[in-house]
């Protein structure tokens, strides 16, 4: 039985050649701007490294290039150390700002508006 055919030949590396995968991890978003967020993750952040982050807001999910600004150790969660990363958003897509503005706008609206108010009465025990 054989496997599928290659299009091109590959050849073995005589030393050792090494390289990088880009794995998406947890995280949750604590503040966010059209130019930036608060992020927290399990992991400490290297200031000035480029990642990129999937952000899922509400019902969209965009994905952009941020830049670590900094990096600082949060709390203590269950024996785990959390580590808070200020990102600053390298050249979004027009796609993915219009999403971020529209979150965030959303979110602005929501904070703003009126807490509704319940009308209740407390009873008399005595009664």
């Amino acid at each position: 039985m054989t496997g599928p055919k290659r299009e091109a030949q590959r050849v073995l590396i005589p030393g050792e050649i090494t390289g990088e995968v880009t794995v998406y991890e947890p995280m949750s978003i604590l503040d966010l701007s059209h130019r930036g967020a608060l992020v927290e993750t399990k992991f400490a952040l290297h200031v000035d490294s480029l990642h990129e982050f999937r952000l899922s807001l509400g019902a969209r999910s965009v994905i952009v290039k941020g830049r670590i600004a900094h990096c600082q150790i949060g709390e203590l969660q269950e024996g785990t150390v959390l580590y808070r990363s200020g990102i600053e958003f390298v050249e979004p897509s027009e796609h993915a700002t219009s999403a971020i503005h529209a979150f965030v706008e959303a979110q602005k609206f929501a904070a703003e508006a009126p807490l509704p108010i319940v009308e209740a009465e407390l009873a008399d025990e005595g009664s």
